[in-house]
């Protein structure tokens, strides 16, 4: 998602995301939140079974190419789950038999967790996209991009009962040497895109499809989302761009790890 955003979608979700979770220490693996059944906090600490689960080797540098090769497309959905979009999302993709990777808020997977299920049941992959979708991540303290992806994993991991993120894709592209370093030691290789299709702005779906169309041969990830506004469009897009995608000869991929 661009920087260029509006920030009511972030604020709630920042909002959302201090009422659970405080700033980690830097040496900490996840942070003190608040017990809703007491009201104290408590310091939520990874199992013993979580710490020993072996996590695969993966590269920091940004992934854009697909795993299937020149003619692969990536299809990236960012900042849900949503309980409107989301599903109106998955039955398109399993229409058109298309695999995508969802890029999640961690408060959003953690509402919605029955969403975070149905995306995993359907073949997609999972995509860490910090707490609070905090655009301006890279300016600030390790300890709290620490805190903002390793607890966001921790929430998503739960809310899929127990399937990992594959990827770690900064708010806005804010990746800093040190998050992209956090988030591969831990399985997660960072992700980019090549096609913006800037659906947050509502330019309307032909447009959407129009960019898709034009650059697409420049890279394959392309970011949609489904959530953080209303989405029509979006869906109007998909529905024109994944067959004009197959047409042209394109397979849908993944994401390389």
């Amino acid at each position: 998602m661009g920087k260029h955003k509006g920030r009511a979608w972030h604020s709630r979700l920042l909002a959302a995301a201090l009422g659970v979770t405080a700033l980690a220490a830097a040496t900490s693996v996840w942070t003190a939140q608040a017990d809703t059944t007491g009201g104290r906090p408590a310091v939520s600490v990874a199992s013993p079974d979580e710490r020993d689960r072996p996590v695969d080797k993966v590269a920091v540098d940004i992934a854009h190419a697909s795993d299937r090769g020149a003619r692969g497309v990536n299809i990236t959905i960012d900042d849900g789950p949503d309980p409107v979009w989301t599903p109106q999302v998955l039955r398109l993709l399993k229409d058109e038999g298309v695999k995508a990777t969802f890029c999640m808020v961690g408060t959003q997977a953690r509402a919605y967790p029955d969403l975070v299920k149905q995306v995993v049941a359907d073949g997609h992959r999972l995509c860490n996209h910090t707490v609070s979708h905090d655009t301006a991540m890279d300016t600030k303290p390790e300890a709290y991009q620490s805190q903002q992806i390793l607890d966001a994993e921790r929430m998503i991991t739960k809310a899929s009962g127990g399937v990992r993120s594959q990827y770690y894709r900064a708010p806005g592209g804010a990746f800093t040497p040190y998050s992209r370093q956090l988030a591969a030691s831990h399985g997660m290789r960072p992700l980019g895109w090549n096609v913006d299709t800037k659906d947050f702005e509502h330019p309307g779906a032909d447009t959407m499809v129009a960019t898709v169309k034009r650059e697409v041969s420049n890279g394959p990830t392309v970011l949609f989302h489904d959530a953080g506004g209303e989405r029509s469009q979006t869906l109007a897009a998909l529905r024109e761009v994944l067959p004009w995608l197959k047409e042209q000869g394109y397979s849908f991929g993944y994401p390389v790890r």
